[in-house]
């Protein structure tokens, strides 16, 4: 049976989702709360608008990477493929995602992005770290490591 591992919201605890129930509840096994779980479980970077970042950054019960990025940049073209690669190996214990800026310009604006590429960490819906600039893949899997 294939799991997934996600972190409850209320203790901290890793809890053993198996795949087959993602889209529904789960109940923590040390402190009984219950969370929402992912629909689905993407190994691909997900595409995010202004008008799903919400839904999909801030409420996920998944950690998130979210790439900041514009098609007529170069570093970001050059740190698509990590991201892509991330995606897949994280996939189950966390969520990369892709916004546009030049087609949505409010979560840009909302989180003070001059620069991009830019990456964003959220845990809990809250912004937890970033980095700027096309970075290597190590320093971008640290930061992921240390979210997850």
């Amino acid at each position: 049976m294939e799991v997934i591992v996600l972190t409850c919201p209320q203790c901290q605890t890793k809890n053993r989702i198996p795949v087959d129930k993602l889209g529904q509840a789960a109940k923590c096994g040390k402190c009984g709360a219950t969370f929402s779980t992912p629909a689905t479980v993407s190994d691909h970077p997900v595409v995010v608008t202004d008008a799903t970042f919400a839904r999909e950054v801030l409420q996920s019960p998944l950690p998130v990477m979210m790439d900041v990025w514009a098609p007529w940049c170069g570093p970001c073209r050059m740190i698509a493929p990590v991201v892509e690669e991330l995606a897949n190996e994280f996939a189950g214990r966390a969520k990369v995602v892709k916004l546009n800026s030049d087609e949505n310009q409010r979560v840009p604006s909302q989180y003070q992005i001059q620069g991009i590429p830019t990456l964003l960490f959220f845990k809990n819906g809250q912004l937890v770290d970033r980095v700027v600039g096309a970075a290597p893949k190590q320093n971008i899997l640290q930061k992921l490591q240390q979210i997850v």
